[in-house]
């Protein structure tokens, strides 16, 4: 893979539901193959709040995890805020929802998109 390096154990990892949810909005949106991009900025009712995008390739600076086939990337910047961080996928009556398992995040909201450090 030219761009983005792999991760290394413990930096941030993705449960085997979480990619198959990947896999299958990729296929619905026409976009087979498609990774997930996790990101972190400033805002939410926190402070910080995570974001989900579709991403066809790795930038050069991303750490790329691999889970059942599908690509989820993080930049450097994000990482510092996900570092032990496990991606999943929630399902729930209200609704159904990506999810970070977030080690460093001292306090989050009931959205459960936005978190502190």
């Amino acid at each position: 893979m030219p761009d983005g390096h792999i991760a290394s154990p413990g930096a941030f990892s993705v449960t085997p539901r979480a990619a198959a949810e990947i896999a299958a909005i990729a296929e619905r949106q026409g976009r087979p193959g498609a990774g997930l991009r996790v990101s972190v900025s400033a805002g939410g009712c926190s402070g910080m709040q995570y974001g989900f995008d579709l991403a066809d390739a790795p930038e050069a600076d991303d750490l790329v995890v691999e889970q059942d086939g599908v690509r989820v990337l993080v930049d450097n910047v994000s990482l510092e805020f996900l570092s032990g961080s496990r991606l999943e996928w929630h399902e729930a009556l209200m609704g159904s929802h990506f999810k970070v398992e977030n080690p460093l995040a001292t306090s989050g909201c009931g959205c459960g998109v936005s978190f502190a450090v």
